[in-house]
């Protein structure tokens, strides 16, 4: 959009305006600064930052420890986020479907699991059913629930396609299987994308609950280190969650960064196409 464009949207940013914004945004800066340097301090002073504390992370069996909770985590967010879009995708042809029985059934299932708390779920699974087995409790908690809410996300972006298109194809006698396969749903992937991958990284932090079912995830594994260890200044309890948190950050960071690039090369293909010759 050129600026002459943009400017008949709203109107065009004075000088007073830009130092306005200039200044909130160096008070901002200096504001998390501030807030930093306090949480630091604390710490510091509470001798969170002793050398004894932080030498357990020297080892490498503790090393190895902290790898294999990231691998475990990665495979259950792996499967539950491939099981969950696909159950999400049939929950949501379902609530699609013209036959009412199929539309209710679907319907109640996805209020069923939206309204289900996570974490009762998955205790209830590892308690009744996978008593022996948490890796297939948590996997199976994390898609029943996020299968739901995906559900909810591709039926809003099918149904945000203008009806226009869907009418198109049916007078060219077109059935709704092709109409939705064909027409609907490449059309609303570009706008259900930032929706689906913002529930996938839901998904990989909540790969963190399989600590309440001794899962050895990432999460367990920090507090088995912190718990295990004991150092003339007590127990690495703040150095642990220092270390785990920027791992998380860093794995949701990382699929965010790969779904910005997803969309950006779908933009591109997009612009690259040129219409058939007459």
């Amino acid at each position: 959009m050129s600026t002459r464009s943009a400017s008949v949207l709203y109107d065009a940013t004075g000088p007073k305006a830009r130092m306005r914004y200039r200044a909130f945004g160096v008070l901002s800066l200096v504001g998390i600064a501030a807030l930093l340097w306090f949480v630091y301090s604390r710490l510091d002073d509470a001798g969170q930052f002793s050398p004894d504390l932080w030498a357990p992370f020297e080892y490498a069996k503790v090393q190895q420890r902290i790898v294999d909770g990231v691998l475990e985590t990665l495979q259950v967010f792996g499967l539950a986020a491939a099981f969950s879009i696909t159950l999400g995708a049939l929950l949501a042809a379902g609530r699609l479907s013209d036959h009412r029985p199929v539309r209710a059934v679907c319907t109640a299932v996805v209020q069923f699991f939206r309204a289900m708390p996570l974490l009762i779920m998955i205790f209830a699974l590892y308690r009744a059913v996978f008593g022996a087995e948490p890796f297939w409790a948590l996997v199976i908690g994390l898609t029943l629930y996020n299968g739901a809410v995906q559900a909810e996300i591709i039926r809003s972006g099918v149904n945000a396609v203008p009806r226009g298109q869907a009418e198109a194809a049916y007078a060219l006698g077109l059935r709704k299987t092709s109409v939705m396969t064909t027409i609907l749903v490449p059309q609303a992937v570009r706008s259900m994308l930032p929706a689906i991958i913002g529930q996938l990284v839901v998904t990989l932090k909540d790969t963190s609950l399989g600590y309440i079912i001794a899962f050895h995830e990432l999460l367990y594994v920090g507090k088995l280190i912190a718990s295990n260890t004991s150092t003339p200044e007590g127990y690495p309890y703040i150095p642990v969650v220092l270390v785990i948190a920027p791992i998380y950050i860093g794995l949701c960071l990382a699929l965010t960064a790969l779904a910005k690039w997803i969309e950006a090369r779908g933009r591109r293909g997009t612009n690259r196409r040129t219409p058939a010759a007459a």
